[in-house]
């Protein structure tokens, strides 16, 4: 499987979000509606169906690689860095973007997300309009501005 993370500008973004809250979930959905980026959110609730739809295995066997990865600190189960240290152990999956989401921004969680290799740590707002700018500022920085390599075979 290949997979480049630089999407051409006329294809859909795949984002997959993994969140618990269906409260922030929607709240997230509704941010990428408001963006100028075609994008499509996929959204799975606990760590074991995001290594499930990364890997392609169970339900998710005809998923394919996301773009980016929001990916909630806090899940049922594995949690949020578990689940990131899974990617970055998996040769496959290593580059894939991951931007770790909490709704607090505890100095130790922050560092325990860098430490386990997330490539953001972001505080979730609770307003919408924020939301909504906090999406924006992701995809013009991810979308737009970065360079990654592509994931290998």
């Amino acid at each position: 499987m290949s997979h480049s993370t630089q999407p051409r500008s006329d294809e859909t973004l795949q984002i997959l979000l993994v969140e618990d809250n269906p409260g922030d979930a929607r709240l997230t959905r509704e941010a990428f509606k408001e963006t100028d980026c075609e994008t499509t959110l996929h959204v799975v609730t606990t760590g074991d169906d995001t290594l499930d739809f990364l890997t392609q295995q169970g339900a998710y066997e005809s998923a394919s690689l996301p773009d980016l990865v929001l990916l909630d600190l806090n899940l049922p189960g594995k949690d949020g860095c578990d689940v990131l240290e899974a990617i970055r152990d998996d040769p496959q999956l290593r580059p894939l973007p991951v931007i770790m989401l909490k709704s607090s921004g505890a100095s130790e969680d922050i560092a325990r997300c860098y430490n386990a290799q997330a490539n953001a740590y972001l505080t979730k707002p609770a307003d919408p309009a924020e939301f909504t700018a906090l999406v924006e500022a992701v995809e013009q920085f991810r979308f737009k501005q970065v360079q990654l390599p592509p994931l290998q075979q």
